[in-house]
């Protein structure tokens, strides 16, 4: 006879069993709502089409300034070297009033005509290599008496014409090759270049900008490397050590009244403050004298009245105009070279472009949106090398990133931040306070800043396979030429002479531009050697800019241009074929126009995954 437990029995094996089966469903339902939580704080407060209280957007909108801030005034810092101007703080002031100037039409011509994202433009580092090489050539060479300050005279019409001539010959090159970008752009070719561009030709040409300035960041942090060293411990220090660590501010509202809250400011504004306070530093210690007075002895760049009295020279409204340094001229080689950089530019767009879509909230972009992205762009350095900025345009991705920190993917606040770096261009006064900072403090800068860009170039191989020997010859080959041969070059500079001056000249343009040596090595082996889609990395970076988005309301309401001209365009059936217009407009089933540029539903409250979003790109 069988004996039969009942379940019902304390000594029975159901119990345990029931214990088993509650601690897995207790530990789901902890995960759930573990998840539940973490896409709650992922969610935006404000999706691309919202519109943030007016003060909210001037508020974020001095934000993302401020995050663009050092990239935007360390380029006009750096060409000041290749362009003479070291000991002329005047003239750095206009260019850096210039460069925001310009850089606040681009944004709003790229947010409300291009690919309509809550994308910042601004300088690019693409374009700065090939400058600077070009500035090295031996004919624009600057004379020695350039590199005393007790020998120059900044309102003489001879040092005036030894910088604007440089000015003009870079506007020239920076013009032409801006109309490169703008064909590819608005013809829709952009996507058959990234047929041939895979992460083994991103990385070396990306990771070589930074890694080709490190003579720039090694000369100015030389001035002095306590001052230099203050400025990379500090923002180290907020950017990585005490970015999760909230401060307590003052605020005021209706319903709370004055209250605090906490903002993690170290997150939102480190470079900010790593420079802030070593230069308050400098400045303390040269009121003191606590620095050399004498120019030959060291430390003396350290000081905050290095370039005079700038501020009070400087006046309180500028406003920069085309053609402000006279008409600008072409150069071949300086062409062929800007042409590099643009190339480097359209491709590191593109990736922004995605990486902001996702977020701000937006649907991934549409090809008619890339394209006049990019178009826009090269429209954006056409008008930098008109205007004068000895630069040209592109988006950051350092305000894409700051997108993920404040949850507002509003396109608004973008368009605040344009109309503010219009505003800063046209007071002077703002832009030759910035000269003031002593050169140690801006080597110290580029050290993180340098560094970071080469990582960033690094980054990309995470889509290829590290694992192949044909990847690891290639980005090793690469890079080690980006470095040697155009080392060899600046050391030679008379070797190249096949007697076709012009072809001499472009030759020493591409072959010191340490990007193009590297990208031309990464691109022609990635293309000749046999390997796979899946071992070149080819197949999970197209999988990660996949363009699968449709025509749909949201899309509609993101991407498709404003003020009616969707609609217009859509009546004409041959105009869908163009490759920068939408395709057509798409009606909802109540029948409500997706052209509008404000929709009844906003975007991502249908589709509540496209609201949440990362924090890390």
């Amino acid at each position: 006879m069988t004996l039969r437990r009942d379940s019902n029995d304390p000594s029975s094996g159901a119990l345990p069993l029931k214990g088993r089966s509650s601690d897995v469903s207790d530990t789901k339902r902890e995960e759930e709502m573990d998840t539940s939580r973490e896409e709650e704080s992922n969610k935006l407060a404000y999706c691309v089409t919202d519109v943030p209280p007016w003060y909210l957007c001037i508020i974020l909108g001095i934000q993302h300034c401020l995050t663009a801030f050092g990239g935007i005034i360390a380029i006009p810092l750096i060409l000041s070297r290749g362009l003479c101007l070291q000991f002329d703080g005047l003239t750095q002031s206009h260019l850096i009033s210039t460069i925001f100037f310009v850089s606040g039409i681009c944004t709003l011509l790229q947010v409300t005509f291009g690919v309509r994202l809550p994308i910042l433009q601004g300088g690019t580092f693409t374009l700065l290599a090939p400058s600077m090489a070009m500035l090295s050539m031996p004919e624009w060479t600057c004379p020695a008496w350039t590199q005393n300050a007790s020998l120059v005279n900044t309102s003489s019409t001879e040092f005036i014409e030894v910088w604007q001539s440089r000015m003009r010959a870079l506007q020239g090159s920076i013009m032409v090759g801006s109309l490169f970008q703008v064909f590819v752009g608005f013809s829709g070719l952009i996507g058959l270049f990234m047929r041939f561009i895979g992460p083994l030709t991103i990385a070396p040409t990306i990771a070589l900008i930074g890694l080709s300035l490190f003579d720039s960041a090694g000369t100015s942090a030389g001035n002095h490397w306590g001052i230099s060293s203050m400025t990379t411990a500090l923002i180290i220090l907020f950017s990585q050590y005490l970015r999760h660590i909230p401060v307590p501010f003052p605020t005021f509202s209706k319903e709370r009244r004055l209250h605090t809250s906490r903002v993690y400011i170290f997150q939102i504004l480190p470079v900010l403050l790593g420079i802030t306070v070593p230069w308050l530093v400098c400045y303390i210690l040269t009121i003191y004298n606590v620095f050399p007075t004498e120019p030959s002895q060291y430390g003396y760049l350290a000081r905050t009245d290095v370039k005079g009295d700038v501020v009070s020279q400087a006046p309180w409204f500028s406003f920069p105009y085309p053609g402000q340094w006279g008409m600008p001229t072409v150069s071949l080689a300086g062409v062929v070279g800007i042409l590099a950089g643009v190339i480097s530019s359209m491709i590191e767009s593109v990736g922004d472009y995605h990486a902001c879509a996702r977020l701000s909230g937006a649907p991934p972009p549409p090809k008619h949106a890339i394209n006049r992205g990019i178009g826009i762009e090269g429209l954006g350095c056409l008008l930098a090398g008109a205007w004068g900025t000895g630069n040209g345009t592109t988006s950051y991705s350092e305000n894409v990133g700051a997108l993920g920190i404040t949850k507002v993917g509003s396109r608004m606040v973008i368009v605040a931040s344009g109309f503010l770096m219009v505003a800063m261009g046209v007071f002077g006064k703002v832009a030759a306070v910035f000269t003031t900072i002593p050169s140690p403090v801006v080597g110290g800068m580029f050290m993180v800043m340098f560094g970071v860009i080469a990582a960033a170039g690094v980054s990309n191989l995470q889509y290829a396979n590290m694992n192949s020997s044909r990847n690891i010859f290639i980005f090793g080959f690469s890079m080690f030429s980006g470095l040697v041969i155009p080392n060899w070059i600046f050391k030679n500079s008379t070797a190249i002479a096949t007697g076709v001056i012009e072809l001499d000249q472009v030759l020493q343009v591409l072959l010191t531009t340490s990007m193009f040596v590297g990208g031309f090595f990464g691109f022609i082996l990635d293309n000749t050697i046999p390997g796979s889609k899946h071992e070149r990395g080819i197949l999970a970076w197209n999988k990660a800019h996949k363009d699968d988005s449709s025509n749909t309301l949201e899309s509609g309401d993101v991407y498709n241009l404003p003020f009616g001209i969707s609609s217009y365009l859509s009546s004409s059936s041959w105009l869908r074929y163009v490759p920068f217009c939408p395709p057509g407009e798409t009606v909802s089933l109540d029948g409500a126009d997706s052209n509008g540029l404000e929709s009844k539903q906003q975007v991502g409250h249908q589709r509540p995954s496209q609201i949440i979003v990362g924090d890390r790109l």
